[in-house]
């Protein structure tokens, strides 16, 4: 597999990078895998040399977030070797507070993309994920933007 930068974060990720949209639940969309279906794809992947992966709290509403994060766990290396890219925007529930982004500046950690602190946790419970004490530091620090190669 062929690694390469993520903007300047430092980190390297796959070429190739598995969305995890079509995996969850049947009663979300007609076309989605269920989880016995996507595991085979998502340890493929992991064979493969993926380590770059792509999911969102929308995708059957959360469902595909748990599948991903029990695969990761069962066949995947340990966490500190991969990066899960989580999305958050559309409606999750009928809350007016369960959907889109804040005005507030309330950007938590632009790779997993959250913009709401109970986004963040959110999508670490989904994944079955738990942050280390030196993890939730860098998170708690403010965001610095970069620039980008190409735009100003």
């Amino acid at each position: 597999m062929e690694y390469v930068n993520l903007g300047s974060t430092g980190l390297k990720v796959s070429r190739l990078c598995l969305g995890t949209m079509t995996y969850g639940a049947k009663s979300w969309r007609a076309w989605v895998l269920d989880e016995a279906e996507s595991r085979p794809f998502i340890r493929q992947a992991i064979e493969a040399g993926i380590n770059f992966f792509d999911t969102a709290d929308v995708y059957s509403l959360g469902a595909s977030e748990e599948i991903l994060g029990r695969a990761l766990k069962d066949f995947g290396p340990p966490r500190d070797r991969l990066v899960i890219a989580a999305k958050v925007f559309n409606a999750m529930g009928s809350d007016p507070n369960q959907a889109g982004l804040p005005r507030k500046p309330w950007i938590t950690a632009p790779i997993v993309g959250a913009s709401k602190p109970g986004h963040l946790d959110d999508a670490l419970a989904g994944l079955k994920l738990k942050l280390t004490p030196e993890e939730i530091a860098r998170l708690e620090e403010p965001y610095a933007p970069h620039a980008v190669m190409g735009h100003e």
